[in-house]
């Protein structure tokens, strides 16, 4: 048969709907021997199995004597078996004498789908081995043929199935990062509390949480943090962060030490070009409104103070999570009076750009935060993403993740 035609029809036969790689090979298989212009007589389908270094044999179809089934063709007793890594197709006298015995005297094999590693040496995952009246460079082009697009074919499925691991992969760690965040709305005591985080991607580096300390439950822990980078891997910096101060706060440690030991942990567990910012304040139910907090390298947070008509800003009281393992991190506190509103935010907030490449800025961030002083939490902080998302423009490469939590003392 002509190469071309030869190649559309097994392409042909090969695009077919099939449930597994095997069932494909059989398939591609039965239909060339039984096609009466590719002019062979019987055919069979041999697997590597690593383990036993040798082929085994997977199917067998035509007017040959059939094989016992699992009959296994040792790599040590072919040495030819070698060349077909680089030579894809090899002709050669049989050597096996069961084979022999079973009328198959020339071996016609093609190497098909993806190399395995055994010791030093490559062998293909399959082998196609055909009977034929005419063993020669006709039969050689034929076979080569047939295992270039088999192993495409074979190809393509692997890619789509790692497409799809890749996709649940991914539905996993969304529904991962989804159980480690709270729900957007707390309420402790007289303080109203929102948060909202948005990846830039399908999952981000930004986490909150809010976290219940002591048996009587009488604070509570606001976290707010952001791993360096995007996508998976910041996604699992940041559950990784998050799970850890969680633990932490389950044996009340103060909060200078443990931001000590959340550094020490970012710097041993990841490389070193990974890193984070870090915000954790604590609330309680003190009537002078005591809010502790430390600020790992992370964005100030604006504090208004209702009775200034002012806006104070948290600024670091350490650096970043990483870089420096024996780093020492600060406790300040403020005071929060009635009508006082704490924003925390990450960065992905203020460097959300538009078409102009403009950065939205902190200052246009305290304008809209002031101009809404008097909504509820939710109200401030849902306005706020609101107008960073309209600001903004999807095609900037500028885009962060996006993280937000407002805390009102009504």
């Amino acid at each position: 048969m002509e190469q071309k035609k030869l190649y559309r029809t097994i392409a042909n036969i090969a695009s077919k709907e099939y449930k597994t790689e095997h069932e494909l090979l059989i398939d591609v298989l039965k239909q060339i021997i039984e096609n009466e212009e590719i002019k062979l007589t019987g055919g069979r389908i041999w697997k590597l199995d690593p383990k036993k270094k040798a082929y085994r044999l997977l199917f067998q179809t035509g007017k040959v004597q059939k094989i016992n089934e699992d009959f296994l063709l040792p790599l040590k007793d072919y040495p030819f078996f070698d060349r077909l890594s680089t030579e894809r197709t090899i002709l050669a006298q049989e050597t096996n004498k069961t084979l022999i015995s079973k009328g198959i005297l020339k071996y016609s094999a093609s190497g098909v789908g993806k190399k395995i590693k055994i010791a030093d040496k490559r062998y293909y995952e399959y082998l196609l081995a055909v009977n034929s009246d005419m063993i020669g460079n006709d039969l050689r082009d034929t076979l080569n043929i047939v295992a270039t697009v088999l192993t495409s074919k074979l190809n393509e499925r692997y890619l789509s199935q790692s497409r799809k691991n890749l996709i649940e992969d991914i539905d996993k760690a969304k529904q991962i990062q989804r159980s480690i965040l709270p729900e957007h709305e707390y309420k402790f005591y007289d303080y109203e509390i929102f948060g909202v985080t948005i990846p830039a991607q399908i999952v981000g580096g930004d986490f909150y949480d809010y976290l219940k300390i002591g048996e009587a439950e009488d604070r509570i822990g606001i976290v707010v943090g952001d791993a360096a980078s995007k996508g998976l891997g910041a996604a699992a910096e940041a559950m990784y962060i998050s799970g850890a101060i969680r633990m932490a706060s389950n044996f009340q440690i103060k909060i200078s030490p443990m931001m000590s030991q959340m550094n020490q942990l970012v710097n041993k567990i990841f490389k070193d070009d990974k890193f984070a910012s870090l915000f954790y304040g604590e609330i309680s139910n003190d009537k002078k409104g005591l809010f502790l907090f430390a600020n790992a390298g992370h964005n100030p947070p604006m504090f208004y103070k209702n009775n200034r008509k002012e806006i104070v800003y948290l600024n670091p009281t350490g650096p970043l999570l990483g870089p420096a393992p024996n780093a020492k991190f600060e406790t300040d506190h403020v005071n929060f009076s009635n009508g006082d509103v704490l924003l925390i935010y990450t960065d992905g907030v203020v460097e959300a750009a538009n078409d102009k490449f403009e950065f939205y800025g902190e200052e246009r961030l305290a304008n809209v935060f002031q101009n809404n002083l008097e909504k509820t939490s939710k109200e401030i902080a849902l306005l706020i993403l609101d107008d960073v998302i309209k600001f903004s423009t999807s095609e900037s490469k500028y885009q962060d993740d996006k993280t937000i939590v407002v805390i009102k003392r009504k």
